[in-house]
């Protein structure tokens, strides 16, 4: 493995046009509206898991259509009557919300946290419980990316970033969560998920994005043959006239977007050997990205980033946006 494209001063530069629907801020606002329509909650009922510093809530909420979404909810043992910080978590491509015992971090540095499910997904390295009841219209690469791809309305993603958003709407309903220190945090498409909320949601006090998916996603397709976005290049190549259409409903759903509408201060990782999510893929993102941002850089990693060498950057970034630690 080697070095990607470009070094990194064109790296801190780059800065890329941005391909936007003229009715995108319509589209997804029509989107949440109709989300919303179900009211927000967060069902939760405790889970028995013989860990004696944090108790574990197995979570539903209603997400696109109102469909219940699965989650774990993790928070400090001993927090009841106190309104907490809280991580709002998405999942990596192919993962589900897994098991309690593997979301230990932010409630051991006193956050609640929220765990989303992954609608349809959970059967690649991780557990899964929530079905993608909503199916989608036609043709389909294996995994999601092409999942109902030749129209926006029926793409995979928007039911999934509906989810992400519905996340935090949940959330803030919950008595023991302070509803102005809601940080989202994801890798890869868990990062991709997080800019998207931060993007659709003004009001959050943090991002935490680390070597995240579904970032200029047409380039990305130019310069990777890695999955999942070789998920569209394989479509595409047998769709040859479907090819525009595909970019069309794509950018709906291309972080850049997301990243010139978001306000919240955000920590981004980008790894410079990165096949899966090419660094130019991120340091465009980034470089897009309205608020404060920070990026944490690495350079000899591929697309497992900063891994636990990043954990107290992340830390650090997050009791700094929400005065916990």
């Amino acid at each position: 493995m080697a070095f990607l494209s470009m070094d990194l001063p064109e790296l801190r530069k780059h800065r890329p046009e941005r391909t936007e629907p003229e009715d995108f801020d319509a589209f997804w606002a029509d989107t949440l509206a109709t989300a919303r329509a179900f009211p927000a909650r967060l069902d939760t009922t405790p889970v028995e898991t013989g860990l004696t510093t944090v108790t574990v809530e197995d979570a539903t909420f209603p997400g696109h259509a109102g469909q219940p979404i699965k989650g774990w909810l993790v928070r400090p043992r001993g927090a009841e009557g106190r309104r907490l910080p809280v991580v709002v978590g998405y999942v990596g491509y192919g993962g589900g919300r897994g098991l309690p015992h593997d979301h230990l971090l932010w409630a051991s540095a006193g956050y609640a946290h929220l765990v989303m499910d992954t609608r349809g997904q959970g059967g690649g390295w991780s557990v899964g419980d929530t079905p993608d009841e909503a199916g989608s219209a036609g043709p389909a690469h294996p995994g999601s990316m092409t999942r109902g791809v030749l129209d926006p309305a029926a793409y995979y993603y928007r039911r999934l970033y509906t989810d992400a958003v519905r996340a935090v709407d949940a959330v803030r309903t919950h008595p023991g969560i302070d509803p102005a220190r809601i940080l989202v945090a994801g890798s890869s498409q868990g990062g991709g998920l997080a800019l998207a909320v931060a993007g659709l949601v003004p009001d959050l006090a943090g991002v935490i994005a680390e070597v995240p998916f579904l970032q200029h996603i047409r380039r990305a397709t130019e310069i990777t043959d890695a999955y999942p976005y070789k998920e569209v290049a394989e479509f595409c190549k047998v769709h040859r006239d479907k090819v525009e259409t595909v970019f069309r409903t794509l950018a709906y759903f291309d972080g850049l977007n997301f990243a010139a509408r978001a306000t919240a201060p955000a920590l981004y990782s980008v790894a410079l050997m990165d096949e899966v999510c090419p660094p130019e893929t991120v340091f465009a993102s980034h470089n897009h990205y309205r608020g404060p941002k920070q990026i944490s850089v690495h350079p000899y990693n591929g697309h497992e980033g900063g891994g636990s060498h990043h954990t107290p950057t992340a830390l650090a970034f997050a009791a700094s946006v929400t005065s916990a630690g």
